[in-house]
């Protein structure tokens, strides 16, 4: 058959099932069916019979948005690109075009327009163009259930919804009537408005609203005459009068449209002559951003979209799945507390320093330390896709969010070893002797297992020069990042201790594994774990906080289209160290900024109270700037790329380097991230107060007391473990004796002292030597030397023989 007599044929059809569907409701379905003639009739009857008569309307899909702290879109997320208007927001013209050309008779007959039906029969049978008789009422209701179909993934439903059948047909003609009298008097107004926002306008726009930004860059309720006609138009055939690809077949049905509407008397024929004269412009149509690829900040839109989909998130649904399909259909607004600015600030100081070509990573995060809320999340690769220079990893977050690896966090990490020393009882000015080099070979310390010994050899050097040799404060220490300071302070506080430290604070391992599984690793203290930026900046966060730590956060809120509000992700704040250990480890990194300080030059201009640490690993392959003020906790990281060839045959290090982008990076945390840090920070800061950091406690300044145990009976070994288990510092002092050499002689002080005070151990160095013997005298020379200098002895002095005898604290 071909396509002229089947479309006939299915004129006929309609016009019969009509006539017997008005038939039967005209009489209250009361005709019996022996007096129905005809298949199509019984057709038409059985489907009346098995259709509820109310129509389940589903909301219609809308774009979620993902917003900024400024009301600027970060992302939108789609299905179907539709923003749903009230009428009240729909310009009169184009309320008025889409009934011209589609039904000049709505607002006068009922659900079913027989008369429209009757003269599609006739003109349809009789050779003319084809012509429909369904009315927007139907039209409206065959969309619902095209989107219901959808909405469920229902490809059976979907062929059905538009079948060209007897049965869909009086389907649409029952819904339609039921639809109609449910809504009540303002049915027609209330379907037009409904239908105006679901009717699909072409090239992804849905909806009247959708259709304006695309097309013309403007809103519904703004469109003019032309553009008015245009949309409406656009509805019996989107694709072939698409205006972008199409632009002369558009505005030929938009003349239609207009000519229309014009002989029904709804506007003037001068004012649809001037209308028709207008020009569609191609260059005002809008892209319609879908996703994080389009979006200006496409890693931060992935966090967001991940943590949307994740468990974290049941409020959106049940599923991941479900929860998809919710930020893509259900017109979601999403706030975050991503600050453009400051966004664009840090992502501006990474590229200024970085290329996206570099064999280098460099990443920036800032978050506010009361909330956890995330401010800025930059990374020196922000194109997300395939090309060079893009990547779809988002290097400052966990794998699970979008990233592989990590990065070794450097000396960032001292600071726990900082926290876990004042907990112990040390004080800002415990004092340690820091040699150029020390061997920890042999050491024991406290792990997370229990007591253990460094067997490997492991020999600890400084990276900054004029503090070996010397004893240091714990202030001075960390103001010059000395390594041979804060290896042996980790084995005396105990290593444990300050990975139990970091784990509290919320750094977070790449691998996901907690932080107290490095701490058999003496050299964790000097950052040779693998970490993720983000959980670095709520580390530094927790300390800013006074050490209540606060999980990072992205999403602000999210509210449904009817204004309800969904359960987020909450910050979980918790206390995680006492206020006062956080306020004496924030006095010790605030002098980290002051000179000759590690952090004097990434200091933040403005005068804002402020702390922070360097991080360099020690092979350079990586650098930090951890810092905070109370308001603000960020980092700063510059890497080698592992996973380039660049470094094949290169030492992996940042020292002293110029990249490939020409730039010169010295390899220091405070001279290369230092200056994206203090870039992102000042933006950050701008109108914030300088707040004040807590002035530690007397205590923490000055330390508490504690027993120095009783040594009696054991070995130098096990009694040096014993004073550093007690958080104290042993150190070996030599004096001449009669015993041989390294026996232990005494022990001093005793009874109580300071946490991180030295309890020093005396050792035999042996005997003094005998003097070097004179040279023979002359006769005169001999005698008057005889005359006047008494024998010399090689006896021990009172004061060491005195020293050695003191009971129960030499080795037995």
């Amino acid at each position: 058959m071909s396509a002229t007599k089947a479309s006939k044929a299915y004129a006929l059809a309609m016009f019969a099932a009509v006539s017997v569907l008005c038939g039967l409701l005209t009489a209250g379905l009361a005709v019996p069916y022996v007096a129905m003639a005809g298949g199509v009739a019984k057709a038409g009857a059985n489907s009346l019979e098995d259709l509820p008569a109310a129509l389940d309307i589903p909301p219609q899909s809308e774009v979620s948005r993902v917003l900024m702290a400024n009301g600027e879109v970060l992302a939108t997320f789609y299905d179907q690109n539709r923003e749903y208007v009230a009428m009240s927001k729909i310009h009169p013209y184009m309320q008025e075009a889409q009934v011209a050309i589609e039904d000049h008779r709505f607002f006068e007959h009922g659900a079913i327009d027989l008369q429209g039906t009757l003269r599609a029969f006739v003109r349809n049978s009789t050779g003319g163009a084809t012509q429909g008789g369904s009315t927007l009422t139907q039209q409206y209701v065959k969309q619902v259930l095209v989107q219901d179909a959808q909405n469920n993934n229902d490809e059976e439903a979907m062929r059905e919804a538009q079948a060209q059948t007897v049965s869909r047909k009086v389907r649409e003609l029952r819904y339609a009537i039921a639809l109609e009298k449910s809504l009540g008097p303002n049915a027609k107004k209330i379907i037009l408005e409904r239908y105006l926002n679901i009717a699909y306008y072409g090239d992804g726009a849905y909806g009247v609203q959708a259709a304006s930004k695309r097309f013309f860059n403007t809103t519904a309720d703004k469109l003019t005459l032309a553009q008015a006609a245009m949309l409406a138009g656009l509805v019996q055939n989107p694709n072939a009068t698409n205006p972008r690809l199409y632009p002369q077949a558009a505005m030929n049905r938009r003349n239609v449209v207009l000519q229309r509407m014009a002989d029904l008397g709804v506007v003037t024929q001068a004012e649809a002559d001037a209308a028709k004269k207008s020009v569609f412009e191609p260059a005002k149509v809008q892209p319609a951003p879908n996703g994080c690829i389009s979006s200006p900040f496409p890693h931060v839109c992935d966090y967001v979209r991940r943590v949307l989909l994740s468990d974290a998130m049941p409020s959106l649904g049940k599923t991941a799945d479900e929860r998809d399909r919710n930020l893509k259909r259900g017109g979601l607004t999403i706030q975050t507390l991503i600050d453009p600015k400051t966004q664009r600030a840090a992502q501006s100081a990474i590229s200024d320093l970085v290329s996206p070509t570099d064999p280098v990573i460099s990443t920036s995060v800032l978050v506010q330390p009361r909330s956890g809320l995330i401010v800025a999340m930059a990374q020196s690769r922000p194109k997300m896709g395939t090309g060079r220079g893009e990547t779809f990893l988002n290097y400052n977050v966990e794998k699970s969010m979008g990233d592989a690896s990590g990065f070794q966090g450097g000396s960032t990490f001292k600071a726990f070893g900082i926290a876990a020393a004042l907990e112990k009882g040390m004080t800002p000015n415990t004092k340690m002797l820091a040699k150029s080099t020390v061997d920890m070979t042999g050491v024991s310390f406290m792990s997370c297992q229990g007591m253990i010994r460094q067997i490997q050899p492991y020999k600890v050097s400084n990276s900054v020069s004029g503090y070996g040799n010397r004893q240091l404060t714990l202030v001075q220490a960390a103001q010059g990042s000395v390594n041979t300071f804060f290896v042996p302070l980790a084995a005396q506080v105990g290593n444990c201790a300050v990975t139990q430290m970091a784990d509290r604070a919320g750094a977070k391992l790449a691998n996901g594994e907690p932080m107290t599984t490095q701490s058999a690793n003496l050299s964790f203290i000097l950052g040779s774990a693998e970490v993720t930026p983000m959980s670095m900046a709520q580390a530094y966060a927790t300390f800013a906080n006074r050490g209540v730590r606060c999980n990072p956060l992205i999403l602000k809120s999210v509210t449904t289209k009817a204004g309800k509000s969904l359960g987020v992700p909450a910050a979980k704040c918790q206390k995680v160290m006492e206020a006062s250990i956080a306020d004496g480890t924030n006095y010790v990194l605030s002098k980290v900024m002051e000179y000759p300080g590690t952090g004097y030059r990434a200091r933040i201009p403005g005068d804002y109270p402020q702390a922070g640490k360097t991080g360099t690993t020690e092979s350079n392959e990586a650098v930090w700037f951890a810092g905070y003020t109370p308001e603000m906790a960020g980092i700063a990281m510059i890497s080698v790329d592992k996973g380039t060839s660049y470094w094949a045959n290169r030492k992996r290090s940042l020292k002293g380097i110029r990249l490939p982008s020409g730039t010169y990076l010295e390899g220091s945390g405070s001279g290369d991230a230092g200056r994206i840090y203090k870039v992102a920070m000042a933006e950050a800061l701008k109108g914030k107060p300088k707040t004040k950091f807590v002035a530690p406690t007397d205590e923490v300044l000055n330390g508490k007391e504690v027993q120095i145990p009783d040594l009696t009976g054991l070995t130098l070994q096990e009694a040096e473990d014993a004073v550093r288990k007690v958080g104290l510092n042993p150190v070996e002092r030599y004096q001449y004796d009669y015993r041989s050499v390294g026996t232990w002689i005494d022990t001093y002080p005793t009874g109580k002292t300071r946490v991180g005070q030295p309890v020093y151990f005396v050792l035999s160095s042996g005997p003094r030597p005998q003097p070097k013997p004179q040279p023979k005298p002359t006769a005169t020379a001999t005698s008057s030397s005889s005359a006047s200098k008494p024998p010399s002895s090689s006896k021990p002095t009172a004061t060491a023989t005195a020293t050695a005898s003191k009971p129960g604290k030499k080795k037995p």
